[in-house]
């Protein structure tokens, strides 16, 4: 089984998780501990970057859609940046570029948190 990191930081305004290795059932549980924190630290604008992701599986989706209500709630939103093209192919066939916002790198998602206003 591949290695799976999850590394986490903040900017003024907004949170980045950075995604490493192989998120499937196994791993998911850690990047939903990630997600547990940053809401409960009351911080809802996300980007979350995939550029060392390898691999996504159903398991490791359904974390994703498991917290965007919430962050949406609280005038928030998760971005997603960095998608290697297999990883992209993942999210497109289940339709996620119609739900979030995907974005060719970690800044040009930061700014458009900026550009809206999102108390930054």
């Amino acid at each position: 089984m591949s290695e799976f990191k999850v590394h986490h930081r903040d900017g003024e305004g907004f949170s980045v998780i950075e995604l490493k290795g192989y998120l499937d059932a196994h791993t998911a549980p850690d990047l939903e501990s990630t997600f547990q924190r940053l809401l409960g630290d009351r911080k809802f604008n996300i980007v979350v970057n995939c550029k060392d992701l390898t691999y996504i599986s159903s398991a490791g989706l359904g974390v994703f859609m498991a917290y965007i209500e919430d962050v949406r709630k609280n005038k928030g939103d998760i971005k997603l940046s960095n998608m290697s093209p297999k990883v992209y192919n993942v999210f497109d066939l289940l339709g996620f570029p119609i739900l979030y916002e995907i974005y060719k790198d970690e800044q040009e998602a930061i700014n458009k948190f900026r550009q809206h206003g999102k108390k930054i």
